[in-house]
């Protein structure tokens, strides 16, 4: 099974890279290729230059990625309670590729943040929008405290009530 885990911030460090890619080598027999989305920035979406760029070969790339994924596991970071700049850019400019970017894939969606609200607030909103972009949600889990709930060390959620909520996540799939 190909599982695509990504953190939708542009933060080397970020701390949902390190939750997406604990909950996708969670799933039995996967493939785990973790991106950066990075690798696929672009200039900020406009219909002026959409008209002037067509669709970038980074937002067809994306697509593509999303395509061959069997699962996408995705953590939300949270800039003032919403998407962050980067991701909403590049999920804009996928997003006029085909609106139903995710194709129809299962989604596990996250968030964390380091302090108790976890970047529900952006979840909430991912989670509330994801039909429209053909996205299959299996489940959405927001961690709060993650340096409370996370063992850097060793990559390993410590709180056994979001590791049980996370194993049933991934039992949907």
């Amino acid at each position: 099974m190909k599982v695509l885990a990504f953190a939708a911030t542009s933060s080397k460090s970020s701390i949902n890279k390190q939750l997406a890619n604990y909950t996708a080598k969670q799933i039995n027999n996967a493939q785990v290729e973790l991106l950066d989305i990075n690798d696929y920035e672009m200039p900020l979406f406009n219909e002026d230059r959409e008209k002037e760029l067509g669709q970038p070969a980074l937002a067809k790339a994306f697509y593509k990625k999303l395509g061959e994924a069997d699962v996408i596991v995705i953590s939300f970071a949270e800039h003032n309670g919403s998407y962050t700049a980067a991701y909403k850019n590049l999920f804009d400019w996928t997003s006029r590729i085909d609106q139903k970017l995710f194709q129809n894939k299962p989604v596990i969606m996250l968030s964390t943040s380091p302090g108790p609200g976890g970047a529900a607030s952006v979840l909430a909103s991912a989670q509330a929008s994801a039909p429209f972009f053909a996205a299959e949600v299996k489940g959405a889990i927001s961690v709060p405290s993650f340096y409370d709930n996370f063992d850097l060390e060793n990559g390993q959620l410590t709180n056994q009530d979001l590791v049980d909520k996370i194993m049933s996540v991934i039992a949907k799939l």
